[in-house]
């Protein structure tokens, strides 16, 4: 029997009360950009919603936020612009993110974070963990998020045309945020948002009251949407979002700056065009097309070294699915391509970042990706209480290296299938099994140099195959409601560039296949709601390993992370629609003795592999929303965030190495401390 399963069995049927689901994970995810499906069998008991009212009750400022009560997913990193999210022990880089439909793609630095989202103009977010279904898209390793931005005519007030809401906020750790959206009907369903936020944060400190160097940062964001219904059963919606971020960072921003080291400026921008139509005939039948833009970049300026050096990544693409429903079959196919292209380079004078170059002829470094898919998913209802999944996905990835003439190329297919069995009217059998396949993608842009005379891809390199096993079961009777499920994953010819570099031809940046990634874990919930009463909770334990090593997100960067057994319980008391009170209490227990650093061992670089620990923390957070007139005009929203002050390191972060020789400033971030945040918002 697995550890974590072991585990789980010993909590025994008190904890099984109290340990489940987060408010916000309530239903099962769709599974296309414009809630083209609406039915998910295969992983569906571990799938989470987080919708917009819960972000708007915490004041959630990052992922971290979004995330914070979320089984299976951790957010390490205690500013924005170096967070990563993990799910169940995965790197975000092993996910398919989405904004709208539009991929979130590629690295731009491996210290700094891949996903950049605004809280504020999100409707829902829509986690699905682990290999799932054909329609999960390219690289779904270890499952997708998606991102889905607030509609125009969804902010409307009964009988008006238009309307605004401006915001302003306060945090005691430290800064301020503001906001203004309007938004209004042009004709019929269709409707115009336009956003601006603006969020000034000063540098933070942890619950000892040091402060976190390097924390600070200014944000902007600009947000554009047109859409609605057009009747004859036409949809459509086009948007553009800017985001912005800049402040003065350590060189590797996920780690903290020591007393006595630098800071340098950096800059980070995305900019996300999206485009989405769909058709229903009313026939048992539509069609759903999404066309997508974005460009990131991440400058940073190392002004004692090699001076301004920028990164760039340009994704460009499109998704078309049709669904049909025949007889007792739902049937979802489709075909998408995207296009990737990653550029880094020097930016400032030639003679300051010459000398540092690997070939001081060469500056600019770029690679191009090519991905097309073609995918169906059925849905078979043969009984009232059966419900069977199957499908299959085709997958092609084109990998090349403009500037050294270099490449590769991989395809394959991978197969899902699963069933939900209604044993009672309140009990729901699950099980599920979903394949991956992922080639080569463009690489990390700050790390495309490659010295003369080196290579970056192995020659025999292989594309990652996935398989993901999960079984539980759901129930639900008279407001109270508990699942549990247990999983199994495993990734085989796992792709990743190891630190150090190894003998020639290895380039110091390599990639190669380097074994057999596991992971296994359970997922309880359970919750009670009453009246205005509520309360939910969930236990999370999984073991994440590789080639049988547990992992840590130093030496697997760009793999995943090891986290200790979590749980969450929250509470929450709602006497009407213009108050609500919410308490929310996180606990990590302790994950010690994590061997560390066998590639320096495999290299030379030390005699023997060494051991770190993830201390465990337990947090409480406090959230509070008031209405005081009857228009519900005016909303005050407060927070408490670590209310006891406690001072910890995430567990998402890299370990604490420091009492290792040699390896001292390697080490997460610490979380902030106590934070008070106030929100007043006025509609008009």
């Amino acid at each position: 029997m697995p550890k974590s399963l072991m585990s789980a069995v010993a909590a025994g049927p008190l904890f099984l009360a109290l340990a489940a689901a987060p408010v916000a994970a309530q239903e099962a995810i769709a599974t296309s950009a414009t809630e083209l499906d609406e039915i998910v069998v295969v992983g569906a008991l571990t799938d989470v919603v987080v919708q917009r009212d819960e972000i708007e009750l915490t004041q959630a400022n990052d992922i971290g936020d979004i995330f914070r009560r979320t089984p299976s997913v951790a957010v390490g990193g205690s500013l924005g612009i170096a967070q990563k999210i993990y799910v169940r022990g995965l790197e975000d880089s092993l996910l398919n993110v989405t904004v709208d439909g539009a991929p979130q793609r590629g690295t731009l630095f491996h210290h700094i974070g891949r996903v950049s989202i605004e809280p504020e103009l999100l409707e829902t977010v829509e986690l699905q963990t682990g290999a799932g279904e054909a329609t999960a898209g390219f690289g779904a390793v270890g499952g997708a998020i998606r991102f889905r931005t607030v509609d125009p005519t969804d902010l409307l007030r009964d009988g008006r045309d238009f309307g605004g809401i401006a915001k302003a906020g306060w945090f005691s750790n430290d800064g301020e945020k503001y906001s203004l959206t309007g938004f209004g009907r042009l004709f019929g369903d269709v409707g115009l948002l336009a956003s601006y936020v603006q969020v000034d944060r000063e540098e933070m400190e942890d619950g000892d009251g040091r402060l976190l160097r390097g924390t600070a940062a200014e944000q902007r964001l600009g947000f554009l949407k047109l859409g609605g219904d057009l009747g004859g059963g036409h949809r459509f919606s086009l948007s553009h979002e800017m985001r912005d971020e800049e402040g003065e960072f350590g060189q590797r921003p996920n780690w903290p700056v020591l007393e006595g080291d630098r800071l340098f400026p950096g800059e980070a921008q995305r900019r996300t065009t999206v485009a989405n139509y769909g058709y229903d005939a009313g026939l048992g039948w539509d069609i759903e097309a999404t066309g997508y833009f974005t460009r990131t970049e991440f400058t940073q300026d190392r002004y004692d070294r090699w001076g301004l050096y920028g990164a760039e990544i340009e994704t460009y693409g499109a998704d078309l699915r049709g669904r049909f429903d025949v007889a007792d079959h739902r049937l979802t196919a489709g075909i998408e391509h995207r296009r990737d292209e990653v550029v880094s380079q020097y930016l400032g004078d030639p003679a300051m970042w010459q000398p540092w170059a690997w070939d001081p002829a060469i500056g600019r470094f770029a690679e191009e990706g090519s991905l097309i898919g073609v995918y169906a998913q059925d849905h078979w209802r043969p009984t009232d209480r059966l419900l069977i999944s199957l499908g299959a996905r085709y997958d092609s990835y084109e990998l090349d290296q403009v500037t050294y003439a270099d490449g590769t190329d991989s395809d394959g297919f991978s197969f899902n299938g699963g069933l939900d069995y209604d044993l009672t009217p309140d009990l729901t059998f699950n099980i599920g099994y979903a394949e991956a396949f992922r080639g080569k993608e463009i690489g990390d842009a700050f790390t495309l140099e490659t010295r003369p005379g080196r290579i970056s891809l192995a020659p025999d390199l292989r594309p990652e195959r996935v398989e993901n096993f999960e079984i539980g079961l759901d129930w639900a009777r008279d407001g109270w409601s508990a699942s549990a499920v247990y999983y199994d994953m495993a990734i085989d010819d796992v792709i990743l560039d190891q630190l150090g570099s190894g003998p020639a031809p290895q380039g110091s940046s390599y990639y190669e296949n380097v074994g057999r990634y596991s992971s296994d874990g359970i997922e309880l919930r359970a919750g009670y709601r009453s009246g205005p009463f509520a309360v939910d909770g969930f236990f999370n334990s999984y073991d994440s390993r590789l080639n049988g090593r547990r992992i840590e997100g130093y030496e697997q960067i760009a793999l995943g992370n090891s986290m200790g057994d979590n749980w969450n319980l929250t509470a929450s008391y709602d006497p009407s629609d213009r108050l609500g009170f919410q308490a929310s209490v996180t606990r990590y227990d302790d994950l010690n003795d994590i061997e560390v650093l066998y590639r320096e061992v495999e290299l030379g670089f030390i005699d023997q592999t060494q051991f770190v620990d993830k201390p465990g923390y337990t947090v409480v957070d406090l959230f509070g929303r008031w209405s005081p007139f009857a228009d519900r005009n005016i909303e005050v929203l407060a927070a408490v965030y670590n209310l006891f002050d406690e001072t910890y390191r995430h567990h998402a972060s890299v370990a604490d190495y420091s009492a290792i020789p040699g390896y001292e400033i390697v080490q997460g971030v610490n979380e902030p401390g106590r934070n008070v945040r106030l929100t007043v918002a006025y509609r008009f």
